[in-house]
């Protein structure tokens, strides 16, 4: 059997289990699609949280920051198409 033809078997609390089944009933989808959509939620959530944590951090180090600024002001620079900003 293809590991893409698996279906593995999550535990969840009841809990848990009765809130999906309540916002799937809501959503009038499936619990499967509704929890896909709740852990790519989760997911996209985390990526940002550590972005911002490494701009937090990069920002603290005034000498890093201004290497920063430096560099976009050079990307900004190549983006001249001639069209003024709005």
């Amino acid at each position: 059997m293809k590991a893409a033809n698996r279906t593995p078997n999550v535990r969840i609390s009841p809990h848990a289990h009765e809130l999906l089944r309540r916002m799937a009933e809501e959503e009038k989808q499936s619990m499967q699609a509704v929890l896909d959509k709740a852990l790519e939620g989760y997911r996209r959530e985390r990526f940002l949280r550590a972005a911002n944590a490494d701009f937090e951090a990069l920002r603290r180090d005034s000498e890093a920051w201004k290497k920063e600024l430096r560099e976009r002001e050079l990307w900004e620079q190549t983006s001249s198409d001639g069209l003024a900003r709005e």
